[in-house]
């Protein structure tokens, strides 16, 4: 008999190792029950599948962590391992391979043979390569993606939602959403829009090239914007001519000249921009103050009972000069000891004392703070690894804590202010927290709701009042929710365009983006164009772009503050 062939009650056990698609329709009682017994084998080393999953019997799959979500499954002869998480409808087809740090989004179909290799190993020449140290900087694949048979897929890169990676391509580079690629290398050949007529004209195509336009614009103009706020005299930056240097203006270089010009502002090496943000850390507390005299380490004040330190610029540098270290290749020289010497007591003691209720914006400012530490620490193998128990203690106190009814921490809308504080801290906190672990948020349709309700309210959203705090505090809110719901997607749609179109006409010529009316809601640099400003609103239009369906025309993607991507994967597995 023929391996594979209909029997009286199914087919062979083989046929689902080259055919898995087929087990929920054609697999017999016998070979479920077999299936469930493997799956219980996988959980109890500490796997998480969700409904309807299978996991070939002749697949190796040595994970150290491996989440599958619903209706995902690997075939025979795969070869897993690492750290693997994959959303809903997602396959590993036959002898493909999916090594090291991966993550996919909903939808990906990795053909037969395929090689994902989220890791690398050293080959510096004074060692064989055998003994090198491995790196990892891991690979991220969007929704809706389809990787051809034979393809390599290398460490590091990200593949956005909608793309067509054509049989044998090697990745090597970041692939923008929607593009079909194809090579060795792989080459953009063109946008997946584009077949059947989907990319005729209309106002879709009209704001892309307006994006487009912009985004060459702001490249070409980018060495002058940085250069208008360095100093030779005192070798940092200010936000902009004529003010003190201050920490986050160096960062914001960083990160702007990431994103326009793909390297380190030029004013230094990486090296030297490393270094000069890694000396002001404090050894003690692990967090760097503001700048003092002489361009030295600033003073922090006394901690707290509880070993915290209340400096808010010193909270905001764990997010800006982290960030600025990884885009530079570098990290902080210690961990951020305010945060791995918290205990989950003393954490749930201060969570509960924070302002929900009058200021959720300074509230969701501190789970910010707390939970890039978090990361960070985990990243240099600190003790906030889950020892304590503190960062499982955070999520479960937010997921405990949150109103079902808006989707948010915090109190109900103000006179004074209406939404703004609810929604400023919910970004903050979200943005830390879950968006930075790669969680799903709860309750994304209300939190829509609550954005969108927000998103009208005249006094932060009239023409002429918006600043970077308010529209990022709306556009990323409506990205991450837009990931796990379609929730009034029109109307979101339509909300990001009217805010894309106006955000690109603030661009001033060499000084890139001014902040926005500091005084209409939230503090701020003001509105004379600075660093600040121009990083915040560059990443503003990519979100904005990105809800419309244009982000690809910019040719850029954040990776720093505003990464739209978990920075990490998630540190425990989440149902």
């Amino acid at each position: 008999m023929l391996t594979g062939v209909d029997l009286e009650d199914g087919v062979e056990d083989s046929y689902f190792d080259y055919c898995p698609w087929d087990f929920a329709r054609k697999a017999s009682a016998e070979q479920r029950v077999a299936q469930g017994t493997h799956q219980e084998r996988l959980a109890e080393a500490g796997a998480s599948l969700g409904p309807r999953c299978y996991v070939s019997p002749a697949a190796a799959v040595f994970t150290d962590v491996l989440c599958l979500g619903a209706d995902s499954y690997i075939a025979g002869y795969a070869y897993v391992t690492g750290e693997v998480r994959a959303g809903r409808d997602c396959s590993v087809n036959p002898y493909a391979t999916v090594r090291g740090r991966v993550t996919l989004g909903d939808g990906v179909r990795i053909g037969a043979h395929a090689s994902l290799l989220g890791f690398n190993h050293g080959f510096a020449p004074d060692e064989p390569v055998h003994q090198q140290p491995l790196t990892s900087d891991g690979i991220v694949v969007g929704d809706d993606v389809w990787i051809g048979s034979n393809v390599a897929v290398l460490d590091g890169v990200t593949i956005g939602d909608h793309c067509v990676v054509g049989a044998g391509a090697v990745v090597t580079k970041d692939l923008a959403p929607w593009t079909i690629a194809a090579g060795n290398p792989a080459r953009p050949l063109r946008d997946r829009r584009g077949h059947g007529g989907s990319g005729a004209a209309g106002p879709k195509s009209e704001l892309g090239d307006v994006v487009a336009e912009f985004a060459e614009r702001a490249r070409a103009q980018a060495a002058d914007v940085l250069a208008r706020s360095w100093s030779d005299d005192t070798g940092r930056y200010s936000d902009r001519p004529g003010v003190p240097a201050t920490v986050r203006a160096h960062c914001d270089a960083v990160e702007i000249a990431d994103l326009l010009l793909g390297a380190p502002p030029k004013q230094l090496s990486a090296a030297e921009h490393a270094e000069r943000l890694r000396v002001l850390q404090d050894p003690v507390s692990g967090l760097v103050a503001e700048v003092g005299a002489g361009g030295g380490p600033g003073t922090l004040p006394e901690p707290a009972h509880d070993g915290w330190i209340e400096d808010g610029a010193a909270e905001y540098h764990v997010l800006s000069v982290g960030y600025a270290l990884e885009l530079l290749g570098s990290r902080f020289a210690h961990p951020v000891h305010v945060v791995d010497r918290m205990t989950a007591r003393q954490l749930v003691a201060r969570l509960e004392a924070l302002p929900w209720r009058t200021r959720a914006w300074s509230a969701g400012a501190w789970v910010d703070c707390w939970t890039t530490g978090a990361y960070r620490n985990r990243d240099m193998g600190g003790e906030t690894s889950g020892a304590t128990g503190a960062l499982e203690a955070l999520f479960g106190w937010l997921g405990t804590r949150v109103d079902p009814w808006t989707g948010m921490w915090g109190a109900a809308p103000s006179p004074a202010e209406g939404r703004l504080q609810l929604v400023n801290g919910y970004y903050r906190l979200t943005r830390g927290s879950y968006a930075q672990f790669g969680i799903p948020v709860p309750h994304p349709e209300r939190v829509v709701d609550t954005v969108l309700a927000h998103a009208s309210d005249p006094r932060w959203f009239a023409a002429g009042r918006q600043n970077a705090c308010n529209v990022l505090d709306v556009a990323h809110p409506l990205w991450l929710a837009g990931r796990q719901t379609r929730h009034r997607e029109a109307e979101v749609r339509a909300w990001a365009s009217e805010q894309l179109t106006s955000a690109l006409g603030n661009w001033r010529d060499g000084a890139g983006f001014g902040f926005g009316p500091a005084g209409e809601g939230g503090s701020g640099p003001g509105r004379e164009p600075g660093l600040q400003g121009t990083e915040m609103w560059l990443a503003i239009v990519w979100l904005l772009a990105d809800l419309v369906g244009v982000s690809d025309r910019l040719g850029y993607r954040p990776r720093g503050v505003h990464r739209p991507e978990p920075a990490r994967s998630p540190v425990f597995a989440v149902p």
